[in-house]
């Protein structure tokens, strides 16, 4: 399947002195990492986390982008800024930025756009509400936002998306998807993307399990056949957890 990547996610914390400290604290911890390694940071780490991870296999995301290169856009960084900090990842369709800053199917669709335009690599977050796993729509919901994401996004382009499910219901929750729905909804995905490329294109992606991925249940999760790495929460604030999950993605 996909190369694994464990990506932290570290959403609104850290003030760019305790993201070195952060940074510093995880590198000895993962410098034998069979997989790849990404911190997503806050936009005013990300000079001190390019300059922290130099000489070491972590790779550095920022949490959002607009998608004009340029303009009249209060607040918003473009992708070509980022791509000129010489920031390798970005994550895009976070269920808080659509939650709570009203991202849309076609917004994040309009960001993929820009930033891979700029040569970064896109983490796409997918997912359900609990009402909709409630009413049985899971796979429509992830489908459409997948479909949607990916519009426009040559086979080419596609090596550089990895796609996060992650679960609305199970984010910050301390709820998890059990490894078996976890499984059963990146498989799924796997399914959209070979319907829109083809079997081998499903096979390479990478599809990642966000949503509450912790060091006690990691293994678990990573042990499933379509989950190819986690978009990490909390854990990725705690560098021993953080470690334990990297080392089980074998």
């Amino acid at each position: 399947m996909g190369k694994y990547v464990i990506a932290g996610n570290w959403k609104m914390n850290k003030t760019p002195a305790e993201a070195v400290e952060l940074i510093e604290a995880i590198k000895p911890l993962v410098k034998d990492a069979t997989c790849d390694v990404v911190v997503g940071v806050p936009f005013v780490d990300l000079p001190a986390a390019l300059e922290a991870v130099k000489g070491s296999k972590i790779g550095v995301a920022a949490q959002n982008c607009h998608w004009e290169k340029s303009g009249a856009y209060t607040g918003e960084i473009s992708a070509e800024m980022l791509k000129a900090m010489e920031v390798g990842y970005v994550i895009l369709g976070h269920s808080e930025r659509r939650t709570y800053f009203g991202d849309t199917d076609v917004t994040v669709q309009k960001r993929m756009r820009a930033a891979l335009d700029a040569g970064l690599t896109v983490i796409l977050c997918v997912g359900e509400y609990l009402e909709q796993r409630e009413q049985g729509i899971t796979g429509e919901i992830v489908a459409m936002q997948t479909k949607v994401a990916l519009g426009g996004v040559s086979e080419e382009e596609l090596a550089r998306v990895i796609i996060a499910y992650e679960p609305v219901w199970a984010i910050g929750t301390g709820r998890t998807a059990t490894a078996e729905q976890a499984n059963e909804v990146c498989a799924q995905i796997r399914d959209v993307i070979a319907g829109l490329y083809n079997a081998e294109a499903a096979k390479a992606v990478t599809i990642q399990y966000g949503g509450s991925m912790n060091a006690a249940n990691a293994a678990e999760l990573l042990a499933q056949s379509d989950v190819d790495g986690g978009l990490i929460g909390g854990a990725s604030l705690k560098p021993a957890d953080f470690a334990t999950i990297v080392a089980a993605a074998k």
